[in-house]
């Protein structure tokens, strides 16, 4: 599938191209996002290139991941990302990080709803899963703010970039 462009009263969700790279290479600066998201550490300039320039774009191209850079339309800036990732038929991820000094405006909701809204128009979708690491409370406002339901905690799910497992919480959010 070619990427798609979706706006919402405050935000343009489009692919990131390459003149994104800065932007996403200062934001995953982040030591949340770092500790938070499955993002090299130390990240690297050459890495936001090759996210920007190569996976994402053969992820769109796959068809199992849909990547799109949020950004404000009142001054261009780069919000964060979000994605919906084919997890089986029918079941699709949701994942999203957003920028330190764009958090707690409510620009990671309007996104993932936009996202979400375009998987339920457009994909084989039935359910979109949401996970994130026990601790990552801001992702758990989002997730719960756009109607997730918070069906458990898995114990020692994955190790993460510190090199420790971590326990993670699951939620879901059906086709209504």
């Amino acid at each position: 599938m070619e990427p798609v462009t979706l706006e919402t009263d405050r935000l343009v969700l489009r692919a990131l191209a390459p003149c994104d790279v800065d932007a996403v290479y200062e934001a995953c600066q982040d030591e949340d996002i770092q500790f938070y998201t499955p993002v090299p550490v130390p990240y690297r300039r050459a890495d936001a290139e090759q996210l920007v320039g190569e996976k994402l774009p053969a992820q769109w191209a796959e068809d199992k991941d849909y990547t799109l850079g949020a950004f404000r339309k009142d001054t261009g800036a780069l919000v964060g990302t979000c994605c919906l990732t084919l997890m089986s038929r029918g079941v699709w991820e949701l994942g999203y990080w957003t920028v330190k000094e764009q958090r707690g405006r409510g620009y990671t909701v309007e996104a993932a709803r936009a996202l979400c809204a375009w998987g339920w128009d457009t994909l084989d979708v039935h359910r979109i899963e949401w996970w994130a690491m026990v601790g990552n409370t801001g992702s758990r406002a989002v997730a719960e703010r756009l109607g997730f339901t918070v069906e458990g905690t898995l114990r020692n799910r994955s190790i993460t970039n510190d090199g420790r497992p971590h326990d993670w919480w699951v939620g879901g959010l059906l086709r209504a």
